[in-house]
C-alpha cells in the first residue's frame, strides 16, 4: 500500500473551533440537521471530558501504526488526531508513548476507529481519547498509508482541518466551511433549550410546549379510561 502525506491543508478558524467547544456533541449534531456523528461505537476512555479541535487524519493498514508515527510530525497546537484503517481493526494501535509525543505538540486528543491501549495511563496523564475498541494487541510498522487525506468513519467523511467535537456522548465532525454557522446554530439551539428547561421546571409538559397533542390526534392516538380500554380489548379482569 503506497500513500501520501499532505502538508499545508486548510483549517477551520481557531475562533470558530473555540466557539464550538462550548457545546456538546448532541447539540452540534442537531444544529447540523442531525448529521456528522461518527457512530455509537466510538467511545471515550475517560468520562467528563469535552474537547474540540481541527482534524489531522490518518489512513493506516490494520494492525500497523507506521502512519501514526508519520502523522505526529504533522500535528500542532489545537489539533485532534483522527485515525482509521483500510479495513476493520481492533488492534491496540495507540498508547501512552504516542500520547506523550502528541501532548508535547499541543494536540488535544485522539479519535481512532480501531483499538487503543494504555488506557489507565492516558487517563492519568489527562490525554483525551475516543476509540472503537480497547485492546492490548500490539501492532507492526511495515505498511505505507496516508496522512491528511479525507477518511470515512461510519459513513461520515472527515477531512483534514474539519472540526472535531467529542464528549461522553461520542464524536461529531463539522465541515470546516460550516464551523461558524454551526456554532451560531448551536448557540441558538442551546438558548431555546434553556427556555424549555425553565418551562419544564415550572411544570409545563412537552405535549403542550411543542404542540404535540394535536400531533397525537392527527395520528389517531386516543385517550381512554382503563374501563374503556379493558372493554374494547376484551381484557376486563
Amino acid at each position: 500500500m503506497s500513500g501520501v502525506i499532505v502538508t499545508g491543508h486548510p483549517k477551520a478558524e481557531a475562533r470558530d473551533v473555540e466557539a464550538l467547544a462550548r457545546f456538546g456533541v448532541a447539540t452540534v449534531s442537531e444544529a447540523m440537521g442531525r448529521s456528522g456523528l461518527l457512530g455509537p461505537e466510538i467511545r471515550p476512555v475517560q468520562q467528563g471530558v469535552r474537547i474540540a479541535g481541527t482534524a489531522v487524519t490518518v489512513l493506516s493498514w490494520p494492525g500497523d501504526n507506521l502512519m501514526i508515527h508519520a502523522a505526529v510530525e504533522q500535528c500542532g497546537e489545537g489539533d485532534i488526531l483522527v485515525v482509521t484503517t483500510t479495513s476493520p481493526s481492533t488492534d491496540g494501535m495507540f498508547g501512552e508513548l504516542f500520547a506523550t509525543a502528541l501532548r508535547r505538540r499541543g494536540v488535544r486528543g485522539l479519535v481512532i476507529n480501531a483499538g487503543i491501549r494504555d488506557t489507565q495511563e492516558l487517563r492519568d496523564m489527562g490525554f483525551a481519547a475516543w476509540s472503537r475498541a480497547i485492546s492490548a494487541q500490539g501492532t507492526v510498522k511495515a505498511t505505507g498509508g496516508s496522512v491528511n487525506v479525507p477518511v470515512a468513519i461510519d459513513g461520515q467523511v472527515v477531512r483534514p482541518g474539519d472540526v472535531i467535537v467529542a464528549d461522553d456522548d461520542g464524536v461529531v465532525v463539522v465541515p470546516r466551511e460550516r464551523a461558524r454557522e454551526t456554532a451560531e446554530r448551536s448557540a441558538a439551539r442551546e438558548a431555546k433549550e434553556a427556555e424549555s428547561r425553565a418551562a419544564f421546571l415550572d411544570g409545563q409538559l412537552g405535549l403542550d410546549r411543542y404542540g404535540l397533542r394535536e400531533k397525537l390526534k392527527e395520528l389517531g392516538v386516543e385517550y381512554r379510561t382503563y374501563e374503556e380500554y379493558a372493554a374494547h380489548a376484551g381484557d376486563r379482569p
